[in-house]
């Protein structure tokens, strides 16, 4: 499993591992989207009908969310952030990349620099849950995950962003 590129983004589909469900819809990640950029990224975000922008890092615990997508901006320092589970994904994320997470797709915090920060979000109208791909979780967090709309614009490049076009055919 690997991140292909397409029109400037990085995804992947990470499959279902037996402990975490992942998603059909693939992680994105944008390198360097807000490179330059003077707006707040939570201008940015919530401008693009993402919204519930908070400041912080990332867990460093395998959890998902089962009732929400996600948007990671990076704004300051960098990590090593594994999507997928303990088999999944390593991304090397550095200021001013962006990733989106599709409800449903474990992420872990590996290693970071003094002043890693990211901006982070959920789609208008989604608010988040923490899993953790404990026994029992499942079936119940795939069902809701299943219900999961998707969301109304790229929270980086908004309507018509790469987000709708690498979504929809994959979505349910």
């Amino acid at each position: 499993m690997q991140l292909s590129e397409a029109a400037g983004i990085l995804a992947a589909v990470i499959p279902d591992d037996g402990t975490f469900p992942n998603s059909r819809l693939p992680l994105l990640v944008y390198p360097q989207a807000l490179s330059g950029d003077s707006s707040a990224p939570e201008s940015i975000i919530e401008g693009n009908s993402w919204g519930g922008a908070w400041r912080n890092g990332v867990y460093s615990y395998h959890h998902y969310h089962s009732t929400a997508h996600e948007v990671l901006a990076v704004v300051g320092g960098s990590a090593s952030i594994l999507f997928g589970g303990e088999n999944g994904i390593r991304v090397e994320a550095q200021a001013g990349d962006c990733i989106v997470i599709p409800a449903g797709v474990a992420h872990k915090l590996i290693a970071r620099t003094p002043g890693f920060l990211v901006v982070g979000g959920y789609p208008a109208g989604q608010s988040y849950d923490v899993c953790l791909g404990k026994p029992g979780e499942r079936p119940d967090a795939d069902r809701r995950i299943e219900r999961v709309p998707l969301p109304a614009a790229d929270p980086v490049q908004g309507k018509g962003g790469a987000l709708e076009n690498l979504w929809k055919p994959a979505s349910r």
